[in-house]
């Protein structure tokens, strides 16, 4: 016989998926929009996402009432909010390499007097979640995106993921910025097993025009590669001569951030 206490329980609903779509909708709308698309029109946003007109207008309108989309009233256009910026800032406070990079980041400024990037890589893209120019000093956390194909910091990451991550990449399209851009995928796979032998990547005025950068490999707790850092010169002023000797430098650096992360060799 059936127990008339558990009869008298409802039976636990069953588990909808309605929240994880909404939540995919809203995570596709926002990847709509970068730094060479920082504004969009609705049918704009309606063509990235392949999403109907109601149902884009309605997500937009949400996220707007809560900060994650501005519209500008001039133009029929949106934009990332300042709501992003602000929970991006929290999450850079809570980043254990934001946190124990700051100190190398600058100790490898002084040293070099040029330039610095600290990234992590998203899956598509280097993030650089903090920087330090070379002239003046200045360390910043503006988050930006950089090309994982064509940046040394990128590429010193990308060197070290899974074939499928490196094809996703390609994918996404090789865009080319400058003569030197790499652009073929053989080539460019060719360059990451070249990076991961030496154990460290170069752009040679890939991404801007006359600018040569040195990056290293950042290895998590587990031995995974998931950010690293660069430093970024004039060509005229560092020759390829100089990064036989810059490349030690960037590589016991990277380490360091490593080891204060945990990882062992």
């Amino acid at each position: 016989m059936t127990d008339p206490v558990e009869a008298s329980v409802p039976a636990k609903p069953a588990r909808s998926d309605e929240s994880l779509k909404s939540l995919t909708k809203v995570s596709r709308v926002l990847d709509c929009f970068n730094t060479s698309h920082r504004a969009l029109t609705l049918a704009e946003v309606c063509a990235k996402t392949g999403y109907p007109r109601s149902t884009t207008h309605r997500l937009l309108a949400a996220m707007r009432e809560v900060g994650f989309i501005e519209q500008e009233r001039e133009r029929d256009s949106y934009r990332l909010g300042l709501r992003l910026f602000e929970l991006g800032n929290t999450v850079l406070a809570n980043l254990e390499l934001h946190r124990e990079g700051r100190t190398i980041v600058d100790a490898l400024h002084r040293l070099t007097n040029q330039a610095v990037h600290l990234a992590v890589f998203d899956g598509h893209r280097a993030v650089v979640i903090q920087r330090t120019e070379a002239e003046p000093m200045l360390s910043n956390t503006m988050v930006e995106n950089s090309p994982a194909h064509c940046t040394s910091v990128g590429k010193a990451i990308l060197a070290h993921q899974p074939a499928d991550i490196v094809q996703r990449v390609i994918d996404a399209g090789l865009e080319r910025f400058t003569e030197t851009t790499i652009t073929e995928p053989d080539l460019l796979r060719a360059e990451l097993e070249l990076t991961r032998e030496r154990g460290f990547a170069i752009d040679n005025g890939e991404h801007q025009p006359g600018l040569r950068c040195v990056g290293a490999p950042i290895r998590n707790l587990s031995g995974q590669v998931f950010a690293g850092i660069s430093v970024s010169a004039p060509a005229w002023q560092l020759s390829m001569e100089d990064v036989d000797e810059l490349n030690k430098v960037v590589i016991y650096h990277a380490n360091l951030i490593s080891q204060r992360l945990g990882y062992e060799r």
